[in-house]
């Protein structure tokens, strides 16, 4: 089968959208397509073919992500499909392989980021598992905090509409995404299409959506976003659920308030927040934390397209000076040795003896700052030619807080 891959033209979009409903088993209305488009840049949009059949798609998303030391241009990747009946003939491949190609050679960005729908795709494309996320089902009763939880008595909850308080919203979401790796910024259309809306399929059987803000005479210090679902068992008791969509706060005291909201709805005996923070706050403040009910599964992936470009990018939390021989079948340019220096903030190639070596999957999964090497050498991922350089490269690798993407693009 010969396959082509290129860029689509607007007039295809239609065409682009069906194969990736079909490949996702999408139940969603084709209608929402026009929102869903208001978000895709269409000059980033690839797609395969089969003859004049359109058979695979693969997007990007232009934003800034936050690494370790700062923001920098971070490629989003989304929408990958094969349709079912061209699965295992090399259709992802070619997609993945040419859209790393043309980031390389059209000097796009360093690194490329994605969430991906099974976990065991994308490492053979040179992605490394960089962020994971918790999910917690809290009971509500038992949910106290302890009692050395900040407080602030300037501040006060408010009901607001999501579409409303939006501005409020972005402005504590860009202020938390500055120290956050792996939080991204977001355009106005992916917060109306993405974050705040509220169809019936939005809504999944849940009740609409729902927001709490924590202010001051200053302004909005935290939100959460949450969709409740009234019940009520036979013997009429009631027993509803919250679905935590998203929490954000700028300081300890709201929240910890933000967060009493949600736990403290009426009529409701159990919250569900899927996609925290692996070092989320919650898990100090309860009481109990055993009832948070933890569930531990992967989050961001993160390809280090270009190797120099991506380590100069980034701080680092140690000093380090290594040489790297970096194991990239895919991406033929970052194969070979380089010279790391943190203080210095460069990666350049060098002939000098290697230090290290190992594959680009594994240092994409450090990128971040969550993931320490340690592990990946006991696997025998990373081979050390002197002693101590994985101590080393792993030491300044680190970074704190721990990565985390927050909502799936």
């Amino acid at each position: 089968m010969s396959i082509t891959v290129r860029p689509i033209e607007e007039s295809e979009w239609p065409a682009f959208a069906a194969v990736d409903y079909e490949a996702f088993n999408g139940t969603y209305p084709l209608e929402l397509t026009d929102r869903w488009r208001e978000v895709m840049e269409l000059d980033r949009l690839l797609s395969a073919f089969d003859g004049d059949l359109m058979v695979g798609c693969a997007g990007a998303l232009s934003f800034e992500m936050t690494v370790p030391g700062g923001p920098i241009p971070v490629a989003g990747v989304t929408s990958v499909g094969v349709l079912p009946s061209h699965r295992r003939r090399g259709v992802l491949t070619a997609l993945m392989t040419r859209q790393l190609h043309d980031l390389h050679e059209n000097g796009g960005e360093a690194v490329a980021a994605l969430y991906a729908s099974e976990a065991g795709i994308y490492g053979r494309f040179g992605y490394g598992r960089a962020a994971d996320a918790l999910s917690f089902r809290i009971p509500t009763h038992g949910s106290a905090f302890t009692r050395s939880a900040p407080a602030d008595p300037a501040l006060r909850l408010r009901v607001a509409t999501p579409a409303d308080a939006l501005a409020a919203l972005q402005r504590v979401y860009d202020a938390v995404r500055q120290s956050r790796p792996g939080l991204y910024t977001r355009s106005d259309g992916f917060w109306r299409n993405e974050v705040i809306p509220d169809t019936e399929h939005d809504r999944g059987g849940m009740g609409p959506l729902r927001c709490l803000v924590a202010e001051d005479a200053t302004g909005v210090r935290g939100y959460a976003l949450f969709r409740a679902k009234a019940d009520w068992n036979e013997h009429a008791v009631p027993e509803g659920e919250v679905r935590l969509l998203e929490l954000m706060a700028t300081d300890p005291a709201a929240y910890a308030l933000v967060w009493r909201g949600v736990l403290d709805r009426d009529l409701c005996t159990v919250v569900h927040a899927g996609r925290r923070p692996v070092d989320d706050p919650i898990m100090h403040l309860l009481a109990d934390p055993r009832r948070l009910n933890a569930i531990w599964f992967d989050d961001l992936w993160i390809r280090l397209v270009d190797v120099d470009r991506a380590l100069s990018a980034r701080a680092y939390a140690a000093p380090a000076d290594l040489v790297l021989e970096v194991v990239d079948e895919t991406c033929p340019w970052n194969a070979g040795r380089r010279r790391l220096v943190t203080d210095k903030g460069s990666c350049e190639p060098t002939d000098a003896p290697a230090d290290l070596t190992l594959p680009v999957d594994v240092l994409g999964a450090a990128y971040l700052g969550g993931r320490p090497l340690r592990a990946a050498a006991d696997a025998g991922l990373v081979r050390e030619h002197r002693p101590g350089a994985v101590r080393e490269l792993s030491a300044a690798m680190l970074w704190d807080p721990a990565p985390w993407g927050c909502r799936v693009f």
